[in-house]
């Protein structure tokens, strides 16, 4: 992707549209603001977003509606943890859920202790629960998810589909995962991601795994734009990118490309015809 004048040019069926955000502020968050020693504790294992938390969701929700990005996205990814699933169906999902509507919700009413309505599943794009974009795995309880079977009667309409283990195996209580084990998973992540059809697509995940994520990619960027891409999210935070497949991973076609010459016809390009057939000097013969 070369260069000119600092500017770059690509295909754009070689490109996918991301839009990134951090979970709202959890209950974890405000305790651990105060004393650290908390992120050990078992009262804050796979925790909900707190009531300041549910205010943030309800400006996201209101910001990604008047920019219409909520009329773009064609998927929504989620970390499955309580906290980022309430993020997700709270900001990209459908109007407050009514008996009678003949699909399931996306999250029902009360939701891990939430106080929180039941959210509908109606006009919105599909959910889909990843394991790969999850936090740093290990040792702080919050970081622990539940099992699915434990959260699919509170989040109907979510795709668990992807994960392979009901309980949580991937998280252990006595190592913590390295920032190299994070970047790994990062990268494996945005690799799948490249196998999804969709081009504009909603991730709803942690700090940790974005920032460690981040870092690998606006190396070759002003360092402004380095700064934008990698600097750490606050809560409920939403930054939206563009990833390039300059390697040929994916393999869709382009779905506006149009080839031309339909039907078909002479279309030598003018420069080109020139030099093939250079113009004729019409000279006049005079009489002696």
């Amino acid at each position: 992707m070369d260069s000119a004048g600092g500017l770059s040019l690509y295909p754009s069926h070689r490109c996918k549209t991301i839009h990134l955000v951090r979970h709202a502020q959890g209950t974890h968050n405000v305790a651990t603001e105060k004393d650290r020693s908390l992120l050990q504790s078992y009262d804050y294992f796979d925790a909900q977003l707190s009531p300041l938390g549910w205010q943030q969701v309800d400006n996201l929700r209101k910001h990604v509606q008047s920019c219409g990005i909520s009329k773009t996205i064609e998927l929504v990814i989620v970390s499955p943890l309580l906290r980022t699933m309430q993020t997700a169906v709270g900001t990209f999902g459908g109007d407050e859920y009514k008996d009678g509507i003949n699909v399931p919700p996306l999250m029902v009413a009360n939701a891990g202790g939430s106080n929180h309505p039941a959210i509908s599943s109606l006009n919105c794009p599909p959910f889909l629960a990843v394991e790969l974009c999850r936090e740093r795995l290990g040792v702080h309880p919050c970081d622990k998810r539940r099992s699915i079977s434990e959260y699919r009667p509170l989040f109907p309409a979510i795709d668990f589909s992807l994960i392979e283990h009901d309980n949580d195996i991937l998280w252990t209580p006595d190592k913590r995962e390295t920032n190299d084990q994070i970047v790994a998973r990062g990268l494996k992540f945005l690799n799948w991601l490249w196998t999804r059809k969709e081009k504009e697509i909603a991730i709803v995940t942690h700090s940790a795994f974005l920032f460690e994520l981040l870092k690998c990619f606006g190396n070759d960027c002003h360092p402004s734009i380095k700064n934008e891409i990698c600097k750490y999210f606050t809560n409920c935070e939403l930054r939206s990118m563009v990833i390039v497949d300059k390697s040929m991973t994916g393999s869709d076609i382009s779905r506006t490309n149009y080839p031309g010459k339909i039907p078909q016809g002479l279309d030598l390009p003018s420069d080109v015809a020139t030099e093939k057939q250079p113009e004729k000097v019409v000279t006049s013969d005079v009489e002696a």
